[in-house]
């Protein structure tokens, strides 16, 4: 043996009697065998991945984390929003949403009638205010930021939940210290789920994506913004 070295032969030795001598790949028992490397999302340098590109999104996860599986979990959310679409219409400065639905007051047959909003009369029979209808699009916001609502619906467990925690982490990897955080459109970010206890525990987590679209000056709280 060289010196200076330890001869660790019998550690592994000890330690193949315990676990046996070849890997266990099941995700249920990977804690006990030592073999994160084979749980998806183990830890936050190797993350689940989920990308978004059209706003607001919900992701939802339901599964388990602590022993004999993983202890940890992550998942890396990339962010690459299309402008082209949105699945709900943000208001641009100047105008207004508006909401329009069908109406059974239709008496033409080739065609079917809606009401925007509700019937306002005017002033003036000679006066209107004209409505624009377009599908809805992400307009450009200067300097622009999109919302991440992280959210524990928990599973009704009071001892179950308490052991239970989800976090938000920022694209340095740094723990984000509230359930709201501001990323930019072309951005990244982790949600980490943790087990506190050693016992399996099941989990219920939402995290939309995209809920409110603001510039930089028009967020109340900076300090949700993601540090970089």
């Amino acid at each position: 043996m060289i010196e200076g070295v330890k001869d660790v032969t019998q550690s592994i030795l000890d330690r193949n009697t315990i676990y046996g001598a070849s890997d266990n790949t099941q995700p249920a028992y990977a804690s006990s065998n030592k073999s994160l490397n084979y749980a998806a999302g183990g830890s936050i340098t190797s993350p689940e991945r989920q990308r978004v590109s059209i706003i607001p999104f919900l992701l939802k996860y339901n599964d388990t984390v602590g022993l004999f599986g993983k202890e940890n979990h992550f998942v890396r959310v990339d962010i690459d929003i299309d402008k082209s679409i949105t699945l709900t219409c943000f208001e641009e400065d100047g105008w207004e949403c508006g909401k329009y639905s069908q109406t059974n007051a239709n008496t033409d047959a080739t065609y079917v009638q809606a009401i925007i909003d509700e019937v306002i009369e005017p002033p003036d029979d000679n006066t209107f205010v004209p409505a624009e209808l377009n599908e809805p699009t992400l307009y450009v916001k200067p300097d622009s930021y999109i919302t991440i609502d992280l959210a524990n619906l928990k599973t009704g467990n009071k001892y179950i939940d308490s052991w239970f925690d989800v976090r938000l982490y920022t694209k340095a990897r740094e723990e984000h210290p509230y359930n709201v955080m501001y990323v930019r459109l072309n951005d990244f970010f982790y949600i980490g789920f943790h087990a506190r206890n050693t016992r399996r525990l099941p989990y219920n987590v939402s995290c939309l994506i995209g809920r409110r679209y603001e510039t930089y000056e028009s967020i109340p709280d900076k300090r949700l913004i993601m540090k970089r």
